[in-house]
């Protein structure tokens, strides 16, 4: 049976500040410049997820898409539209870890996998901050 990936790319606005709360401002600020600002900025977020998995003789995909589309609103969007991510997400609270795009698509990650249908197989989740900055991961320990 052929395999495929297939990429549903979702969006959401948010909030977050690159803080930690045990260095000092000054700490805060070399390592995290513009983005320390005591009460955070906001992107409108692109979240791309790929799947991969078998094309089924019966329908022809990898996934009911309609099955992942609610899955991704669930488990991405409800927890992080229109929210701080810093305020509103237990793992992203002040003093954990810190909300980049890189620990965004790890948390992304952590929240779809083990939701997948039977067969199907997470290949990378991508989140844009904006046109020219993203972070992609593939499942690496």
């Amino acid at each position: 049976m052929a395999r495929a990936r297939l990429t549903r790319v979702i969006r959401f606005s948010a909030a977050h500040r690159y803080f930690r709360p045990n260095w000092s401002p000054e700490e805060n600020a070399r390592a995290f410049g513009l983005c320390a600002r005591e009460h955070g900025h906001g992107h409108t977020y692109r979240c791309a997820v790929t799947v991969t998995g078998p094309v089924t003789d019966e329908t022809g995909m990898v996934v009911d898409l309609g099955a992942l589309d609610q899955l991704l609103v669930r488990t991405v969007r409800d927890p992080l539209d229109h929210r701080h991510l810093n305020l509103d997400v237990p793992e992203f609270a002040y003093g954990r870890q810190v909300p980049t795009a890189e620990a965004l698509a790890v948390w992304v990650w952590q929240q779809l996998e083990p939701r997948l249908p039977p067969g199907v197989r997470l290949h990378a989740v991508r989140i844009e901050e904006d046109d020219d900055l993203y972070a992609e991961y593939f499942g690496e320990s």
